[in-house]
């Protein structure tokens, strides 16, 4: 089970398609999972309904790690709409240990401590009553 954290910055409940259901589904569970094709092994970010290295529409949603790294990042400073009191923030993409990369938050450090390679893990941040979305702190 993942957990839940708090992080105060704003949350809106995910908007689920056909692709991204199962996704939603189990970050609801407190699971975190990834596309997988089951004809060339590969994982992959976003979720569609073939895979986006052989076309294959043999798609599996394991469980996974839900560890990675910091490939990239930015601070925010002065957002804007929801987001404009709450600078600085810290707007990154996480490369998971299944390979994709994730736009994300790094929350519950310092901005300023966020670097390339940083290791990080999931935590899932409540969006309406029974939702939440992922984010990321270090690990």
């Amino acid at each position: 089970m993942i957990e839940r954290v708090a992080t105060g910055l704003p949350t809106r409940e995910p908007a689920r398609t056909l692709e991204t259901a199962p996704f939603w589904d189990a970050i609801a569970q407190g699971r975190f999972v990834l596309p997988h094709c089951e004809e060339c092994g590969e994982y992959f970010w976003y979720p569609r309904r073939f895979c986006p290295y052989c076309s294959s529409t043999s798609i599996a949603w394991p469980d996974v790690s839900g560890r990675g790294t910091v490939y990239s990042y930015t601070i925010i400073r002065k957002g804007q709409g929801p987001y404009k009191e709450l600078g600085p923030y810290v707007l990154a993409i996480v490369e998971l240990e299944e390979g994709p990369r994730l736009m994300t938050n790094v929350v519950a450090a310092d901005p300023e401590t966020v670097h390339v390679g940083q290791a990080v893990r999931v935590v899932l941040d409540p969006a309406g009553d029974t939702e939440a979305i992922f984010r990321f702190v270090p690990a």
